[in-house]
């Protein structure tokens, strides 16, 4: 292995990281000039004609378990609409899209719950500790002033709410995907996860919306990040990294990803925390990263 070479290997974990956290910040701009559902719509609709392309000429395959392909819709409708959809319309009422990705950092905790409720897997003391550990953390940072009826501006409840459901859709179909779809292509299997997205996001545009979307710059290009670099270019990285057994590279440093997308957010769209929002995000990522070395 080339010089050139290792060195890609090694960057590519960071690399999907840092990709990971600009979902954040692109959902602030997705629903600048549009609404949340809406808009995910377009992007899950986006990236199926993509993938779909991607499967019939590149990946070609023989066969399809049809039965693991219903299964990964409904992963898709709990990791990708849920968690998405929670994400896209907190942000879009109000909360700042730095505190929505330290409220889903809490994801390794709950799925460690789930898997320990419903498959019966180990919870080990040390996860259980840190879990509790960084939900105090996330209290400092929705309520510096150590005031439940004065959280800051952005946290009501229905973004709070939003929020949860976001962390509760993504742990949830993570165990879901562990138990139910054990040897799908990874092509097909997204494709199967953004079809059942999408049918989840049309019901919601219907149901909550009126499929306002402004085509301004702003969202042409929020929308072509979202679909070409995270949605097609974030899987085929993760696939180069499954390839090369350094998969797990990228569970390591996942803690990483709310740092990042603060730091985002804070420079465009001036996202700023005081003293004691500071220590309790730095809780949560210390929590999140421990918890995953050691739990």
């Amino acid at each position: 292995m080339s010089q050139t070479t290792n060195l890609i290997v090694k960057m590519a974990p960071i690399i999907f990281v840092f990709l990971w956290a600009t979902g954040f910040p692109a959902a602030k701009f997705g629903t600048l000039d549009a609404e949340p559902f809406t808009f995910l719509g377009y992007r899950f609709a986006a990236a199926l004609l993509l993938l779909a392309l991607i499967i019939f000429v590149i990946v070609r395959p023989k066969k399809i378990d049809w039965k693991q392909y219903a299964h990964s819709m409904l992963v898709g409708v709990l990791m990708h609409g849920l968690y998405l959809g929670g994400v896209f319309y907190a942000v879009s009422k109000g909360m700042p899209a730095g505190v929505s990705a330290l409220i889903v950092a809490l994801q390794p905790f709950l799925t460690a719950l789930i898997a320990w409720v419903i498959l019966g897997e180990k919870l080990s003391f040390i996860k259980a500790l840190f879990f509790g550990v960084a939900l105090f953390g996330v209290f400092l940072v929705l309520f510096p002033g150590f005031d439940l009826s004065d959280a800051i501006p952005g946290i009501t409840v229905k973004t709070f709410t939003a929020g949860m459901i976001a962390v509760f859709g993504i742990s949830v179909g993570a165990v879901y995907q562990k138990r139910c779809v054990t040897n799908l292509n990874l092509w097909i299997g997204s494709s199967a996860q953004f079809l059942g997205a999408g049918i989840l996001m049309l019901f919601l545009s219907f149901l909550m919306e009126s499929q306002k979307v402004v085509w301004t710059l702003n969202t042409a290009l929020s929308l072509a990040w979202l679909v070409c670099v995270l949605s097609i270019g974030a899987v085929a990285l993760l696939m180069y990294l499954i390839k090369k057994g350094d998969a797990t590279s990228v569970a390591s440093l996942f803690f990483l990803v709310p740092v990042v997308a603060f730091a985002m957010t804070w420079v465009l769209f001036d996202e700023s925390m005081n003293a004691v929002q500071i220590l309790g995000g730095g809780i949560v990522v210390l929590s999140v990263a421990l918890a995953t070395r050691y739990g």
